[in-house]
């Protein structure tokens, strides 16, 4: 673990809920006098605090020493993810994360199905441990909409990965990504294409969502 999140790391004085962080108190029993390392994960800055006392409830540490230690991707990168299974999305943050996609936006495709509803706050928490375990400084933003319209609509700069003779390079200046479900676009929605670059992978055999999105994003940003 390269640092652990609170939301008030910062202020002088940190309150700590002793269970919300458990793993540190009692599976790694952090005693009184440890130096723990701490980020907000909105300001760059890595914050030095020492455990002042823990008691059954809350642990007090006091602020040591602070340091602006920004850890974060070279580009700026923003993916547009068709909703498939929340499961696989799950599976799949922490390393959308690690990479350093900046901000990740869902919608409903064609091909998707309406039955399933992402838990933003669930999202939200294992991007907090994977940022925890590699250390990146901020948190990876999220955003909704209802299709794919609405999100072409938003972002008009997008790059589209779909069936194209030409392939994504790392070379290729890409700033806002978008990936299709399992099943691809719809005849309907590659309509919608014509303003936009078309661009494709050079694997040959047919990806899974999941693993198209892994790849284009390991591409422009690894």
């Amino acid at each position: 673990m390269q640092f652990v999140y609170h939301s008030h790391a910062g202020e002088e004085t940190l309150h700590v809920d002793v269970k919300a962080y458990e793993h540190l108190f009692k599976v790694r029993r952090i005693g009184i006098g440890t130096t723990l390392f701490w980020r907000n994960a909105s300001d760059d800055i890595l914050y030095e605090y020492v455990l002042e006392s823990i008691g059954k409830k809350e642990a007090l540490l006091r602020l040591t020493h602070q340091t602006y230690a920004p850890v974060f991707s070279a580009r700026s990168l923003h993916v547009g993810w068709s909703i498939v299974d929340p499961k696989i999305v799950e599976k799949t943050l922490p390393m959308l994360n690690e990479l350093g996609v900046e901000k990740m936006t869902f919608f409903y495709a064609e091909f998707s199905q309406k039955q399933f509803k992402l838990d933003r706050e669930r999202m939200e928490r294992i991007v907090i441990n994977s940022s925890q375990q590699c250390g990146r400084s901020r948190l990876m933003w999220f955003e909704m909409l209802p299709n794919l319209k609405a999100f072409l609509s938003a972002y008009p700069e997008a790059t589209i990965i779909d069936f194209s003779e030409r392939k994504l390079t790392a070379h290729d200046d890409v700033r806002t990504l978008v990936v299709g479900p399992e099943g691809g676009f719809s005849d309907k929605e590659r309509a919608m294409f014509d303003a936009h670059r078309i661009l494709g992978l050079s694997c040959s055999s047919i990806l899974r969502s999941e693993t198209a999105v892994t790849a284009a994003v390991s591409k422009i940003l690894a």
